[in-house]
């Protein structure tokens, strides 16, 4: 079957350099959510762990469940506050205050701009009062910035705001809170860190999204998708490959087949402008369901070896190509 490698040496050098822009690996909170972005959640939990990381962020509690054993606290992004003696829940609304389970400890949201999950800065205070009333434990205010990637002042902007909010829950008495608002984008063109926690996502499996007009800070990508040949034939000069018979040989070719396709993940395409793997082979014709035609002879083909650049062929970002990738495949770490 296809499978996956996770280089431990290239996880291990990215975690370095945001040690670097924070000054500490106890600011780090490694983002393992939908499957630790398709490397595989308990491979990344155990790397993250050795490394040294004592914070992890899911998405929701049953992602917290299967990496419970490696982490001291998981900041659990999007379920039902509960009671948890590792677990703090972000509460992204007036209403999960109110669904959640007395006694549990949670992180107040803040929509600081980006307008999508949080409470409304004009809403704290009144958050803060249904928090102590619920009987909830606050541990942590936190925001998102929906710009920290582009070369623009907006990521000030909401930094500014969000520094208000800081100073409102300080004079509210909660005066031991943590405060996160860094993602990678963030994390990666600051020059003075300042905050309790980062929460690494991208940046920790080897991308960073900023534009070259930012000082670039070298990661270098863990995962590397590999797919096994299932067998080889002779096509002679124009013999068609696969559905439609999109590809024509232009002479005779050894092709083979290899098992990766859409249904493990790997994005189907378009056949008239051909991906090209990391060895540099074009797909041949279309990705079929559970399969793919390349001229190789070869056992094992190395599919992708950076999803950025797999992502610009297709017009996306580096998140959904590794996102997409199956559970299924195996994965192992070199």
């Amino acid at each position: 079957m296809a499978f996956i490698k996770i280089n431990k040496q290239n996880f291990y050098h990215n975690l370095n350099q945001i040690v670097l822009q924070t000054g500490s690996v106890d600011k780090i909170a490694i983002v393992l959510k939908d499957n630790a972005y398709g490397h595989g959640l308990e491979h990344i939990a155990t790397l993250a762990s050795e490394f040294g990381i004592t914070y992890a962020v899911v998405r929701d509690h049953i992602e917290a469940a299967q990496i419970e054993a490696y982490f001291q606290t998981i900041i659990v992004l999007n379920d039902t506050a509960r009671k948890h003696s590792k677990c703090t829940y972000v509460i992204n609304s007036i209403e999960a205050i109110n669904n959640a389970e007395k006694g549990a400890k949670v992180e107040l949201k803040i929509d600081t701009g980006m307008h999508r999950n949080g409470i409304t800065m004009h809403s704290l205070e009144d958050a803060l009062e249904k928090i102590e009333k619920q009987g909830l434990k606050l541990v942590g205010v936190m925001t998102h910035y929906r710009s920290a990637d582009v070369l623009s002042s907006e990521l000030f902007w909401q930094q500014k705001q969000f520094e208000e909010v800081k100073q409102r829950v300080k004079k509210a008495g909660y005066t031991t809170v943590r405060f996160h608002s860094y993602n990678s984008a963030a994390t990666l063109r600051t020059k003075h860190f300042n905050e309790d926690l980062v929460r690494v996502g991208i940046g920790a499996y080897g991308y960073n999204e900023l534009p070259d007009s930012f000082d670039k800070i070298a990661l270098k990508p863990v995962l590397s998708l590999y797919a096994k040949k299932i067998s080889t034939r002779t096509l002679a000069q124009g013999q068609c490959v696969g559905y439609g018979g999109d590809f024509i040989a232009p002479k005779t070719m050894r092709v083979s087949t290899y098992d990766l396709g859409y249904g493990d993940g790997w994005c189907r395409g378009d056949s008239n402008q051909p991906f090209l793997t990391a060895e540099n082979l074009p797909i041949l014709g279309r990705v079929s369901m559970d399969s793919l035609s390349l001229e190789s002879e070869q056992e094992k083909v190395c599919i992708m070896n950076n999803a950025q650049n797999a992502a610009k062929q297709w017009g996306t970002i580096s998140y959904e190509v590794t996102t997409a990738l199956s559970k299924d495949i195996q994965r192992e770490i070199i």
